[in-house]
């Protein structure tokens, strides 16, 4: 498949749970909803989770953003979701993609260092050898600044919570150049009372 089908030009999107685990959950939440800026994106919540949609660079950048800022109170966190670009029919947040490439919230993210686990999963769909594109992430996965390990159904990373979304959006976006309609799953914890084991 050629790029002409594909590229950064298309709407992303990431449907997302935020989990604090602290009795303090609502204020953490409504804290770091204020705190992040969501001008570029459309967003919507409700009782199960949000959506965030828009250009693939601020799409991401809002994802890392919330995620950190509840990180950085020191409360276990957790954040699942998945990335998607080229589902057919997705239409919501068009508008958005007149927007400037310089993500709003990224000068502010990097001042907060936060390490974190996340495990991920790459889905390149209609594609007969989506493994080989799954192992090419994996192997570029290692010059990111992240600590890689193999997983049941999924690929570890450790790391800064900063170099964790990048390697995440690196890998999403070198793969959806290739694949008209590309998904990935991630699961991302910081401060957590357990270990790594």
């Amino acid at each position: 498949m050629s790029n002409n089908s594909c590229g950064t030009s298309r709407i992303a999107g990431c449907k997302f749970t935020l989990y604090p685990m602290s009795d303090q959950f609502v204020d953490i939440i409504l804290g770091v909803l204020e705190e992040v800026d969501t001008s570029k994106v459309w967003k919507d919540t409700d009782d199960v989770s949000t959506c965030v949609r828009g250009k693939m660079v601020h799409v991401f950048d809002v994802t890392k953003a919330l995620f950190l800022y509840a990180a950085k109170t020191g409360e276990h966190v957790a954040m699942s979701g998945t990335f998607s670009i080229g589902c057919p029919g997705d239409t919501d947040a068009d508008s958005y993609m007149d927007e400037a490439d310089t993500p709003l919230n990224e000068a502010k993210s990097n001042q907060v260092s936060q390490e974190a686990g996340c495990k991920f999963s790459l889905y390149p769909m209609g594609r007969e050898d989506y493994m080989d594109a799954i192992y090419e992430q994996i192997d570029l996965s290692k010059h990111r600044n992240v600590e890689v390990s193999a997983s049941h159904y999924a690929t570890r990373l450790d790391g800064d919570v900063k170099d964790i979304f990048g390697a995440l959006h690196q890998s999403f976006d070198s793969v959806q150049e290739e694949v008209s309609h590309v998904t990935m799953s991630f699961t991302i914890s910081a401060n957590s009372p357990s270990n790594k084991a």
